[in-house]
């Protein structure tokens, strides 16, 4: 078990996620601080009132973060769908270029795609 002062050294570094490990023993720390009949710290900043209420607020980020990541994931499968009909609709409309003008039009080749005629040489 880590002592209370090696957990500070995350501090240092407030952008990198905490390890899965680490969170489930800070759950299991704060649940056993709650059990303690006789608990009352010299320091206000670790009552059980600021360690329910950090607690609370960090169950909130984890579930608005969860709903985030759906949402941008729901958006990003859209996204995707959408790339795929634009380009089918893209291949669909040269296939009725090359239909009404033939492929060795300037049409055609204004598509940047090489007149047929040219493919050969």
């Amino acid at each position: 078990m880590t002592c209370a002062a090696d957990t500070n050294k995350s501090a240092s570094n407030t952008k990198r996620r905490l390890a899965p490990n680490i969170l489930s023993a800070d759950e299991t720390r704060i649940e056993a601080i709650r059990n303690l009949k006789n608990y009352k710290p010299a320091n206000a900043q670790y009552s059980r009132a600021s360690l329910d209420a950090i607690d609370a607020e960090t169950v909130a980020a984890q579930k608005a973060e969860q709903a985030a990541k759906a949402a941008w994931e729901s958006a990003r499968d859209i996204m995707v769908m959408k790339e795929r009909e634009r380009h089918d609709a893209s291949l669909g409309a040269t296939d009725q270029v090359a239909a009404q003008y033939g492929r060795s039009s300037n049409e055609y080749q204004s598509l940047g795609l090489r007149k047929k005629n040219e493919a050969r040489r």
